[in-house]
């Protein structure tokens, strides 16, 4: 957020702060959910660059098509595991899994 929106909703009498605070998540819970959203986004883009559906990406993950919607919208019944298996199936390597986990939240390569 910008810092001048910031400061009209807390001159409205708003609070504001992150995510993780509003939940009460710790550290190692706040960086594993921002993990996730990189491999999940990192998924969908990789697989839309290969032209490939979610059905064919569930065929080869011996999954459904339902799961695979999970897997990109970073549904927390989805593994960090089944997340990299997925890009792994798309063809990345270590070293593109690497990048996806180094981006920022705009999706710029830190």
């Amino acid at each position: 957020m910008d810092k001048r929106k910031q400061r009209q909703l807390e001159r409205a009498g708003w609070q504001v702060g992150t995510a993780a605070e509003f939940l009460g998540l710790s550290d190692a819970e706040a960086t594993l959910v921002e993990l996730k959203l990189r491999l999940s986004s990192a998924l969908r883009r990789r697989r839309l660059a290969r032209k490939v559906s979610q059905q064919e990406l569930a065929k080869r993950l011996g999954s459904s098509q339902s799961r695979v919607a999970k897997m990109e919208a970073a549904d927390p019944t989805v593994s960090l595991d089944l997340l990299m298996r997925g890009l792994l199936v798309l063809g990345a390597t270590a070293r593109d899994l690497a990048r996806a986990l180094q981006r920022t939240a705009d999706g710029v390569a830190a």
